[in-house]
């Protein structure tokens, strides 16, 4: 059972895979889309299709305070398409705040050039959604 995370973004999309067994997350790559979601959701298939994936993980930009933000309607729209591309495939929302944030914190730990971080950091944020919903679903 492969789980995919997704941290979406107006740019980028950051996309990470479960191990078979639904036990680990790895960061797998940055999808570029300059805001065309047919990009995003093309490569999507293909990795869907590749891993066989079963369930999608898509993180929700909610505030600090529990409000939506601008960004959920945006986001919203896009899990849309997901439902209406990936028909059979669950779809799961988990809240990503502060995702970002311990991206960020994970690159600086581990000295990440500055000029390489825009590359990796929504895939490590794709990675953390990831986790989050893993380990919701253990307890």
């Amino acid at each position: 059972m492969r789980i995919l995370g997704i941290d979406y973004g107006d740019a980028r999309v950051g996309v990470a895979i479960s191990d078979a067994l639904g036990i680990t997350a790895q960061g797998l790559e940055t999808i570029w889309h300059n805001g065309n979601d047919k990009i995003v959701l093309k490569r999507l298939e293909e990795i869907i299709n590749m891993y066989k994936v079963e369930t999608i993980v898509i993180g929700k930009p909610i505030n600090m305070n529990g409000t939506s933000s601008e960004r959920v309607e945006v986001t919203n729209k896009f899990i849309h398409k997901l439902h209406c591309k990936f028909p059979k495939i669950k779809i799961e929302e988990v809240d990503e705040r502060l995702t970002t944030v311990a991206a960020h914190k994970t690159m600086n730990f581990l000295d990440v050039r500055k000029d390489k971080k825009k590359n990796i950091v929504d895939t490590i944020s794709a990675m953390y959604i990831l986790e989050i919903y893993m380990n919701k679903i253990k307890k």
